[in-house]
């Protein structure tokens, strides 16, 4: 897997939202077509688009931060293709560390409660999601370095 960007900038942006009292973070990942549990916490979709054939009913959607999916000219190269996993996730980390104050509207979430992060990708090895997750235990080891 990639190596942790930077994150100076989502750092400052978070403070001390990167992690809950216990120090702890509780961030799942699942495809938002599975069935919704309690265990979920805070369902976050974090894909641009909208799943297909899924009412909101269904989802269960406690917030959609789709100003944190990649962008749609990444997401279209991308197009899913194993062999270009790495670079994808060297680009949208990139894309993340011009988005701090997106990040730290999640770091929040997870400060606060267990969070899952939702997407639609058949892929449940490499997604956004996945990549998105690595970024955020980047974010926290870098903190902890300090």
């Amino acid at each position: 897997m990639a190596t942790a960007p930077g994150h100076g900038n989502v750092a400052q942006a978070a403070g001390s939202a990167l992690t809950r009292g216990n120090g702890a973070m509780e961030l799942r990942l699942k495809r938002i077509y599975e069935e919704a549990s309690t265990r979920d916490g805070c369902r976050v979709l974090v894909d641009r688009l909208w799943p297909r054939g899924l009412n909101k009913e269904r989802a269960r959607v406690d917030r959609w931060l789709r100003e944190i999916a990649p962008s749609t000219p990444l997401r279209k190269w991308f197009a899913h293709e194993p062999g270009r996993w790495e670079e994808f996730i060297r680009r949208y980390h990139a894309e993340l560390d011009r988005r701090p104050d997106t990040v730290a509207e999640l770091l929040q979430l997870v400060q606060d409660r267990p969070v899952t992060l939702l997407f639609a990708a058949k892929d449940t090895a490499r997604n956004n999601a996945v990549a998105l997750e690595a970024y955020v235990k980047g974010i926290l080891a870098h903190r902890d370095r300090r």
